[in-house]
C-alpha cells in the first residue's frame, strides 16, 4: 500500500513551511524596519549638525588669525573635479548655514583612491577649509544576509521540529497500514509518548480489536453453517437411495455439490484463522507430488522445468492446498495444466497454464471473490465450489507472496505464484 501522502506534499511538510514562512517573514519584516530607522540617520539633523560645525569653524577662521594652524584645520584652494578627486554640492549643509544667516557654498570633495571624504566651504574669497566628512554610514548588505540566513536555518529546524511532534499521531496511522499482519489487520500500536500519541494508539488499538472480533465471528459463523449442512444433506442422501432411478442421479449430484460448497467453506475458514507456524518447503518437490496425485485421478497435468532452486518458507499443508487448487482449477476447467518452476532474484515464480477458454477480461478481477465461477458464456460449469481461488490466495498472500491471473493469447489462462526463497 503507498504511502498516506509524498514527502513533499504530506501535512508536515506544509506544517513546516507555514511555519518557516510566518517565522521568516516577520523577523525579515523587522529587520527591514530596524535597518531604516534604527541604522540610518535623520538626514535633515545629519545635515544641521555639520552646518552647526561649518558655522563654528568659519567663525573661528575669520575672527581669530591663526586659528587654522592652532585647531589643525585643512586650508586649500576652490576643490576641483579630476585627478582622482570627486565634487558635488553639500545642498543640505548649504540650507541649513541659510536658513541661520551664513550663505557659503558648501562642497564634499571625495578622494577616489584613499576613498575618502571631506567637507569643503569658502570662507574668505579663494580660500577652502577643508573638514573630516564620514557621510551617511554604508548599509551593511553581508551582515544583513548573514542574519537573515541564520535567521532561516534556526526557522527550519524549529518548524520541522514542531511539525514532527504535531503530526506524530498521524504517522502511527501510515506505520500501521504500511505493517498489515497475516490476518490483514494492523500490529498493536504501542499506547506511548506524548498524549496525543497514547490517544491515537489506544483508538487505533481498539478499532483493530473490533475489527479482529467481528472477522472471527463470522468465520465462526460460516464454518458452523457449513458443518450444520452435513448433516440435513446426509438424510437427503439417504432419502435419495429410495428414489426412482432417473431421480436420483440428478439429487446424487446437486448434494455433491452442496457437500463440496459446505467443505470449502470450512477450508476457507480454517486457513483464515487457523495458527501454524512457517518450515521450509521444496516447491519442486510439492508440485511433483501434485502432479502425480491429481494424474492417479485421470486429471491431465504436465511438468515442465522444475530445477530451479525454490525453498520458501511457508506452512507445508496450507501451501501445498493452494498450488493443488490452481493445478487442479486449470485441468478441470482449461482442459489440462501445464507447470514450470523458474526464479527471478530472491523470487520464486511458479506458472500454471492451461488451454481453456479463459476468464473474461471484464471479469477477471472478481475471479477471487468466494463462490464466483464463469466461463465464456457466464454459466457455471465443472465440479466445484467455486472457493479454490479464494482459499489459494489467502495461502499465498499469508506466505508473503502475490497470485495473479492473466489470460493467454489466443487462449487459456495463466496462473502465476510468487514466493519469496528463503534465505
Amino acid at each position: 500500500m503507498s504511502r498516506l501522502a509524498d514527502r513533499m506534499t504530506s501535512l508536515r511538510s506544509r506544517l513546516a513551511l507555514l511555519l518557516v514562512l510566518a517565522i521568516v517573514g516577520v523577523v525579515g519584516l523587522s529587520a527591514l524596519v530596524s535597518v531604516q530607522v534604527l541604522d540610518r540617520p535623520n538626514r535633515e539633523s545629519f545635515a544641521a549638525a555639520f552646518a552647526e560645525e561649518v558655522r563654528i569653524v568659519h567663525r573661528l577662521l575669520t575672527t581669530e588669525p591663526g586659528a587654522a594652524e592652532r585647531f589643525g584645520i585643512e586650508l586649500g584652494p576652490e576643490p576641483q573635479r579630476g585627478d582622482g578627486a570627486k565634487v558635488r554640492e553639500a545642498d543640505g549643509i548649504a540650507s541649513q548655514l541659510a536658513d541661520g544667516g551664513l550663505d557659503l557654498p558648501v562642497r564634499i570633495v571625495g578622494d577616489l583612491e584613499a576613498r575618502t571624504r571631506q567637507l569643503a566651504f569658502e570662507f574668505e574669497p579663494g580660500r577652502w577649509a577643508y573638514l573630516p566628512y564620514p557621510g551617511f554610514p554604508p548599509r551593511n548588505h553581508f551582515a544583513f544576509v548573514s542574519y537573515l540566513v541564520l535567521v532561516v536555518v534556526g526557522a527550519v529546524a524549529v518548524s520541522l521540529f514542531v511539525a514532527t511532534k504535531m503530526t506524530r499521531p498521524l504517522r502511527i496511522l501510515d506505520e500501521a497500514v504500511a505493517n498489515l499482519g497475516p490476518d490483514g489487520l494492523p500490529a498493536p500500536v504501542p499506547e506511548s509518548g506524548p498524549a496525543e500519541m497514547r490517544h491515537a494508539a489506544r483508538a487505533l488499538n481498539r478499532l483493530t480489536a473490533r475489527v479482529r472480533i467481528a472477522v472471527e465471528s463470522r468465520m465462526r459463523l460460516v464454518a458452523a453453517a457449513g458443518h450444520d449442512l452435513r448433516t440435513p444433506m446426509t438424510r437427503m442422501r439417504l432419502r435419495a437411495e429410495f428414489l426412482p432411478d432417473e431421480e436420483r442421479e440428478v439429487w446424487l449430484k446437486d448434494l455433491e455439490e452442496l457437500d463440496a460448497i459446505a467443505d470449502s467453506a470450512i477450508r476457507l475458514v480454517r486457513e483464515e484463522v487457523e495458527p501454524g507456524a512457517a518450515e521450509p518447503v521444496e516447491l519442486s518437490d510439492t508440485l511433483r507430488d501434485i502432479a502425480a496425485e491429481l494424474s492417479e485421478i485421470g486429471r491431465p497435468v504436465a511438468l515442465g522445468s522444475l530445477d530451479a532452486p525454490s525453498t520458501v518458507l511457508a506452512r507445508p499443508l496450507a501451501i501445498k492446498r493452494a498450488l493443488r487448487n490452481l493445478v487442479e482449477n486449470a485441468a478441470i476447467h482449461g482442459g489440462g495444466a501445464r507447470i514450470s518452476l523458474d526464479r527471478a532474484g530472491d523470487t520464486a515464480v511458479i506458472a500454471i497454464e492451461d488451454d481453456g477458454p479463459g476468464i473474461p477480461d471484464d471479469l477477471i478481477d472478481r475471479a477471487f471473490e468466494p463462490f464466483f465461477r464463469v466461463d465464456p458464456a457466464r454459466r457455471k460449469i465443472g465440479p466445484g465450489a467455486g472457493l479454490g481461488l479464494a482459499i489459494a490466495k489467502e495461502i499465498v498472500e499469508r506466505a508473503s507472496g502475490t497470485l495473479t491471473l492473466a489470460n493467454r493469447a489466443p487462449k487459456g489462462l495463466s496462473q502465476v505464484v510468487r514466493l519469496p526463497l528463503a534465505a
